[in-house]
């Protein structure tokens, strides 16, 4: 009997528990890879419902059941860096506080002499995947990007899992190819995969308000479907608590599960509260919300996405470890370099792989280093 057959007898919410039964208590399901389109049980109105709950921990338990039947214990996370190339951007999302026009005296694109100096401390300290992403710069040729990729690839043995859906779209216009041409191209000179970023709330409606010079949810969609069909992973992200409502975010996250059924191209799922500081919305969202927000993912990702992030960048080690019992198996990168949530007034130190080992530890959970697509490359 797992916490989750306990719990549901001292809930009173017959309705939130018969929800989550179909999902927990539905047998074996051997997806992922090969998913049977006939078995979602979830739809946008049971996510409501999820949403409407105050039952946490009923949603815990629930997700957690499914954490451990789809990745079992073990608890992973991966060493990289996360290189922001230029903070000069024509979108200016209104959620943003990293970005910078071109004339202001912090504007910056760097060298690629200085990223290979960021990759090169970074494998030194033993990072294995690198993250380059920046803003939407008019004045960056593709052949900056295709160089970039070359020459780390060409000196270090570390993943690049670079270029966000809107970069990628921006870098397409500029080329005047097609998205799918572009991936192509920056594959052939060295991109391994593409985060999930950019995603925000996939609704236009949320897009207009908060970035409306940024691509729409359809084409950040072309954008990761192309790159998936190319056999090229990428992860998919959700920033919520700002302008979007609790139908959004459910739509959000059946958005992402449509899509994974396609080519099964996304390796993981991460959630994390919008940080409002610098920036010109207003975010209200707090440790419960995004506990909730974790947990929901796991139950409508059932089946469909393995791996659901915990986010300590935004919330900090001690919630993201709570989260691990909340649906989520990774506790995503030590982040040896971090930029844009920084600038959003969120105090930011890398992470130990120690500080790692003891969040896993302390829950009786196994911990290991992974690489990128979830290989492992030592446990602990």
């Amino acid at each position: 009997m797992t916490n989750f057959d306990i719990i549901k007898k001292l809930s009173y919410d017959t309705e939130i528990t018969e929800i989550l039964d179909r999902v927990v208590n539905n047998g074996t399901r051997e997806i992922y890879d090969n998913i049977n389109d006939g078995i979602d049980p979830l739809d946008l109105d049971d996510g409501k419902k999820l949403l409407k709950c105050y039952d946490l921990n009923l949603l815990g338990a629930a997700a957690d059941a499914l954490r451990k039947r789809s990745s079992g214990d073990l608890v992973t996370f991966v060493i990289d860096r996360n290189i922001n190339y230029t903070n000069i951007c024509i979108s200016k999302c209104k959620f943003c506080a990293f970005y910078r026009e071109a004339d202001a005296k912090d504007a910056y694109v760097l060298s690629i002499e200085k990223i290979l100096e960021k990759v090169d401390e970074a494998v030194k300290l033993g990072a294995t995947q690198i993250l380059i992403q920046g803003g939407l710069n008019p004045d960056i040729p593709i052949e900056y990007y295709e160089e970039t990729l070359k020459e780390v690839k060409k000196k270090f043995n570390v993943q690049m899992h670079a270029f966000s859906p809107p970069e990628i779209y921006h870098i397409s216009k500029l080329y005047g190819a097609s998205i799918k041409e572009t991936i192509s191209r920056l594959h052939k000179a060295g991109l391994d995969s593409i985060p999930g970023g950019g995603a925000e709330i996939l609704d236009d409606r949320v897009r207009e308000v908060v970035s409306p010079k940024k691509i729409g949810w359809k084409k950040w969609k072309e954008v990761m479907l192309a790159a998936h069909s190319l056999g090229i992973p990428t992860t998919a992200t959700m920033v919520f608590g700002h302008e979007e409502t609790p139908e959004e975010r459910i739509k959000h996250i059946i958005r992402v599960r449509d899509m994974q059924k396609q080519y099964h191209g996304f390796t993981a799922f991460i959630p994390w509260t919008f940080q409002s500081e610098n920036t010109g919305l207003n975010g209200t969202s707090t440790g419960i919300d995004y506990l909730k927000m974790v947990a929901i993912s796991r139950i409508l990702l059932d089946g469909h996405i393995k791996n659901i992030q915990a986010s300590w960048v935004t919330q900090g080690i001690d919630v993201a470890q709570i989260a691990l019992d909340f649906g989520a198996n990774d506790l995503g990168g030590t982040m040896i370099e971090e930029n844009v949530v920084r600038a959003a007034g969120v105090p930011f130190h890398s992470k130990s792989i120690d500080e790692f080992i003891h969040a896993a530890r302390k829950l009786g959970r196994p911990v290991a280093k992974r690489d990128t697509l979830y290989n492992i490359i030592e446990r602990y």
